[in-house]
């Protein structure tokens, strides 16, 4: 073995050593996704902005496509089996190292309840029924046309938005001002699977599928953007996007915060409520919403495969659960129990203001 091969190998196993103890360590998790992913993140990113296309994109598809290949190319090349296999594992292992190390070590970082200080409320129908109440109230006071969106004031507005309630919400502060969002090369694939959007580890991209109707784009780009600065979890990445643009002063924006959630507050009605009080609530909703809700509906459904994407859907849901989301994809619609969550803390905040403000007026 050369000396140069030698030295590769060390250096792989290194890497992969500081992944695992990394994912086995709190602190150092902690300390990756506060320290370390930032300035990570602030380099690649600012490397693959000046590229026009997604270039992770591009690199997942000539990795997959080299290690499909390479063995047919190996054994024209009179190359042993075993030799094409290791080549094979070893470059694998490689693009593990990266990807942990570019972005998914965030997996080991604090949870939303542990970072925001927040103390997670059980379900309970009144709880929930009196969540569901306000919740429509909002979205059919918030509702507007969305026929077109402007791609970047919608930018401006949500970066802005983060930037102003990071600290708050408990997420990284926004290293860069203007992050650049790209489109997928592949959006016909991605919609074939019910893909809307995705944060790139390799290169610090966050990407979305140029499919995406107008009142879709906010939200999504809210969402890919939680992730673009170190959040990980679906429910946390949607949570975000809720509160960010339910925030903005732009009535698109919005809107497409509050009707970003609509699905999953209605999916977790449908099964926590009865049957009189489930229908109550979809009465309350404005026709317009669900007629908009329905429109949304049929747009995706008219390129989704089943067949390949419950294949994706298999495959994705093994890695959440891989990496510390126990509930794999179900993960999207927990984003219902962070918000009441999260109303109960700013309730009691809000009362405890009022009773010190009250306290020193007198």
């Amino acid at each position: 073995m050369k000396r140069s091969q030698i030295i590769r190998y060390v250096f792989l196993v290194l890497l992969l050593l500081t992944v695992w103890v990394t994912q086995h360590t709190p602190a150092m998790g902690e300390g990756y996704a506060r320290l370390v992913y930032p300035v990570i993140a602030l380099c690649l990113s600012s490397f693959s902005r000046f590229v026009p296309f997604s270039f992770g994109d591009l690199f997942i598809t000539l990795s997959v496509t080299g290690v499909i290949l390479y063995p047919i190319y190996g054994r024209y090349k009179k190359v042993r089996w075993i030799k094409i296999l290791l080549r094979d594992v070893e470059y694998l292992l490689w693009v593990y190292a990266w990807f942990y190390l570019t972005w998914g070590l965030n997996y080991s970082q604090k949870n939303f309840y542990q970072r925001t200080g927040t103390e997670y409320v059980k379900y309970s129908t009144e709880t929930f029924r009196e969540f569901t109440k306000e919740y429509v109230q909002n979205l059919n006071e918030a509702y507007v046309p969305v026929d077109a969106i402007d791609k970047v004031v919608t930018a401006k507005e949500i970066s802005l938005g983060y930037n102003r309630m990071y600290d708050s919400l408990g997420v990284n502060r926004p290293f860069t001002s203007a992050p650049k969002v790209k489109a997928m090369m592949f959006s016909w694939a991605s919609s074939a699977v019910g893909i809307t959007g995705y944060m790139g580890p390799f290169f610090c991209e966050f990407n979305l599928n140029k499919n995406l109707l107008p009142v879709d784009y906010p939200s999504t780009y809210a969402h890919e953007l939680a992730h673009f600065w170190g959040i990980t979890g679906e429910a946390e990445a949607n949570f975000y996007a809720y509160q960010i643009c339910t925030q903005s002063t732009n009535a698109k924006v919005r809107f497409s915060g509050y009707f970003s959630v609509f699905n999953h507050v209605m999916r977790n009605a449908k099964g926590l409520l009865a049957e009189a009080d489930y229908k109550e609530l979809v009465d309350s909703v404005r026709p317009e919403i669900k007629e908009l809700a329905e429109k949304n509906y049929q747009h995706w459904m008219a390129m989704y495969s089943p067949l390949i994407g419950n294949v994706q859907d298999w495959v994705y849901d093994l890695y959440l659960k891989g990496n510390k989301i126990s509930s794999g994809r179900k993960n999207y619609s927990e984003v219902v129990g962070l918000l009441i969550s999260w109303n109960e803390k700013t309730k009691i905040e809000d009362l405890r203001r009022i009773i010190i403000k009250n306290k020193y007026a007198h």
